[in-house]
């Protein structure tokens, strides 16, 4: 049986990214039994020099985005929302990234795993890729490694989630 790179792609990001719609809801509910502002989730790291919550939910986001958009070859909406100055700020970006993956369909992604992707730098020469292997080596990685990041710092938190949350459902 083979896996098709829709299903590969915008369905398994699609799934992560309603997960962390759970995790940003169940943040939202920590903070207000804690009697503490939601915000305080925002700024939070894991090292010094690591990105903070808020871009690790942003990054993920778009790096979904940028997966879909390249392997389905179309043109990837611009972000119009607000700042990404709240949990709900961060939900509504998080949906409009489900919507999108989710607009696309099968067919568009038809025969992209050959397909030449090119993903610019900001230094140096963009990388160069087949589709496949921007998915499995550049992609999924780096959507995972955000995504898992938001979640450990919601743990370390104290927010109450668990293998479940971060599996989702079915």
């Amino acid at each position: 049986m083979t896996i098709s790179m829709h299903a590969a792609s915008a369905s398994q990001c699609s799934h992560m990214l309603r997960s962390l719609l759970t995790w940003l809801n169940k943040a939202e509910t920590h903070a207000d039994a804690k009697g503490f502002p939601s915000a305080n989730y925002l700024p939070m790291r894991l090292a010094p020099d690591m990105l903070p919550f808020t871009q690790q939910v942003v990054i993920a986001c778009e790096i979904a985005r940028t997966c879909v958009a390249k392997l389905a070859g179309v043109d990837m909406p611009a972000w119009t929302g607000g700042a990404d100055d709240s949990l709900q700020a961060l939900g509504a970006r998080v949906h409009d990234a489900v919507a999108f993956l989710e607009s696309t369909t099968p067919g568009q992604l038809e025969g992209c795993a050959s397909r030449a992707i090119l993903l610019p730098q900001r230094k140096g020469d963009a990388l160069q890729f087949t589709g496949e292997t921007f998915l499995q080596r550049w992609a999924l990685p780096n959507f995972f490694f955000h995504v898992t990041t938001a979640y450990a710092l919601l743990r370390h938190a104290g927010v109450n989630l668990g293998k479940a949350d971060y599996l989702g459902t079915a």
